[in-house]
């Protein structure tokens, strides 16, 4: 019925009386629910509310709502949201669900995009995708990176590292060109900070935004909960990081 009904609203150019009836009945009772959760509990702070019924329902913005609309990193979170929709959309396009994300999605650092393992396809920035799970701020110096600010994706492990002994034996240590590794920063952070291995500070600042990515509803938490349970824990992998080194 669904695919009869979306042909004909193509062909007629508008929604049917019978695609649309469906959607006032699902939408409310779905959708609309579903939208305020985060890891399935509701949010401390509504963002809208549904008045009347059927055909006559409306949606009420709340003024929590226009606050964010109008918040001066509202450029920043439009950016991860289109982010995060991609990388949900592509793993739905790809026919696997979420396990495309649980190791079908690269770093391509050259163009600095996530990109479908499988396909070889742009999926989303590496950016816009993880900003937001370190609160926005470079995770060198922890200053806000404002709009129109020249941002890096730092390795925070250096990527020299697995160069260094490449030509006596092969690298031992984890992936360090994978998500887990990669922060956004400022480019001047990046540049100062060049092939040295990170303060504590920010070795910690890594494992908290990590686990930030692994605490939510977002398929790119598969992939770096994987690396983090390979090695039993970040101090763990830390260590191996530095023993691969030597």
């Amino acid at each position: 019925m669904l695919r009869r009904e979306a042909r004909e609203s193509l062909a007629l150019g508008h929604p049917t009386d019978a695609l649309r009836d469906a959607a006032v009945r699902s939408v409310p009772g779905m959708v609309m629910k579903k939208f305020p959760n985060v890891g399935g509990a509701a949010l401390p702070v509504p963002f809208y509310r549904v008045a009347g019924r059927g055909r006559n329902r409306t949606v009420v913005l709340t003024p929590e709502m226009r606050d964010v609309a109008v918040a001066e990193h509202i450029a920043g979170l439009r950016a991860e949201n289109r982010a995060r929709l991609s990388i949900v959309e592509a793993s739905f396009d790809s026919g696997i669900g979420r396990g495309l994300v649980a190791g079908g999605v690269v770093a391509d650092l050259d163009g600095g995009v996530l990109r479908d393992r499988r396909r070889r396809r742009s999926v989303a920035r590496v950016d816009d995708a993880v900003r937001g799970f370190q609160h926005g701020r470079c995770l060198l110096c922890w200053e806000p990176l404002a709009d129109g600010q020249e941002v890096a994706i730092d390795h925070v492990f250096p990527f020299a590292l697995m160069d260094r002994h490449r030509s006596v034996a092969p690298w031992r240590g984890p992936d360090l060109d994978a998500v887990w590794n990669l922060a956004p920063a400022h480019r001047q952070c990046n540049a100062a900070k060049s092939a040295r291995l990170p303060t504590p500070a920010v070795q910690e600042r890594l494992m908290l935004r990590n686990e930030a990515i692994i605490g939510s509803p977002y398929p790119l938490s598969r992939a770096v909960r994987g690396v983090r349970d390979a090695y039993g824990g970040w101090p763990a992998l830390f260590v191996a990081v530095l023993g691969a080194y030597g």
